[in-house]
């Protein structure tokens, strides 16, 4: 009897010592970084140091090609192990595949009632500052961060998509966005607004690939819309919610303005910043980013944080590994611990 007792007792405290382990204590709302990524995440040992100052404020999931596995093999660091969700689909650029996986990551984001705010991020993306300072501005506000514009560019909207989506719902903007809760909410269960873009929203083939197609008969009235641009900026509009939105984004990207002949390449893919860019001068010329001006709607917009002036982004992107690594081997991004 007194063996069984025993048994009991150290089950018990095997038990109870498990909760305490697995269970860090609350510490309020978390932020949930959803990357979206091809393989691997080059840019881990920068965002390793980052993370080591979130305190348990922060959860992270990872949309990689189906299969692919975050383990001791794959990924350097301990933030990253498993991270990988387990219903990752073939995604490319342009398609709609490209939002079906953000959505992916904000079902199992979900999941945990804690994380309070969805921060897109790219598998080239680095941080610019530390997370306390992070975590702070972004948590500073009840808004969602998204870049969102009216797009009276034509060609974008296809007339098609009328009435479920009206044309002066159409909206346009970058997709790394930073969702609320309730926002992360309104595109998962979305059942409307996604299928018209599995449909009617598709990007317009370079000419070179043209080939492989039937020619149109007029080709500047072939359709360039990309899903990923367009889709949570016109969801939120339509659900009539962009009062509760910060419409710019938190990540900063220089597009490829080049004096490339082919018009249609042009503009299309932002600058990659390679190991001889990485300088000080090109963080320090990103974090004093002020505004941003938007042409279509002769909208400035003044950046702020906690009611006061502030820096635009806390994200920046295109960075090669060896250009990320530089900028922290350098300190360029400030103390991360």
């Amino acid at each position: 009897m007194k063996k069984k007792m025993r048994y009991t007792h150290v089950v018990g405290l095997a038990s109870l010592q498990h909760q305490f382990v697995s269970q860090p204590v609350d510490k309020g709302p978390k932020i949930a970084f959803l990357f979206i990524a091809r393989n691997r995440l080059p840019l881990e040992i920068v965002w390793d140091a980052f993370f080591r100052g979130g305190d348990s404020k922060f959860s992270i999931f990872v949309h990689s090609r189906p299969g692919f596995l975050f383990n001791e093999a794959t990924t350097k660091s301990t933030y990253f192990l498993n991270r990988q969700v387990n219903d990752s689909i073939q995604v490319d650029w342009g398609e709609a595949s490209m939002i079906e996986a953000e959505r992916v990551l904000l079902r199992h984001a979900l999941s945990d009632p804690l994380n309070d705010r969805f921060v897109f991020l790219s598998d080239s993306c680095i941080p610019l500052y530390n997370f306390s300072y992070t975590y702070d501005y972004i948590m500073s506000t009840s808004t969602s961060f998204v870049d969102s514009f009216a797009d009276t560019k034509e060609g974008r909207y296809n007339p098609k998509m009328d009435p479920v989506i009206p044309v002066y719902n159409w909206r346009k903007g970058s997709q790394w966005a930073v969702l609320t809760r309730k926002h992360a909410k309104v595109v998962v269960e979305d059942e409307t607004v996604f299928p018209m873009f599995q449909k009617y929203c598709k990007k317009k083939p370079l000419p070179e690939f043209w080939r492989d197609h039937p020619i149109p008969a007029d080709t500047s009235k072939v359709h360039n819309c990309i899903p990923d641009e367009h889709y949570v900026q016109t969801l939120l509009a339509q659900k009539g919610l962009e009062a509760e939105l910060t419409r710019r984004s938190l990540t900063h990207t220089a597009w490829d303005i080049s004096n490339s002949r082919d018009h249609e390449r042009r503009g299309w893919h932002p600058v990659t910043y390679k190991f001889s860019d990485a300088t000080p001068m090109l963080i320090k010329f990103i974090k004093d980013i002020d505004n941003i001006y938007y042409e279509t709607e002769y909208r400035r917009e003044w950046c702020s944080s906690k009611g006061k002036p502030s820096t635009c982004f806390l994200f920046a992107r295109k960075f090669t590994r060896t250009a990320a690594l530089r900028l922290l081997n350098m300190s360029v991004l400030g103390d991360f611990s």
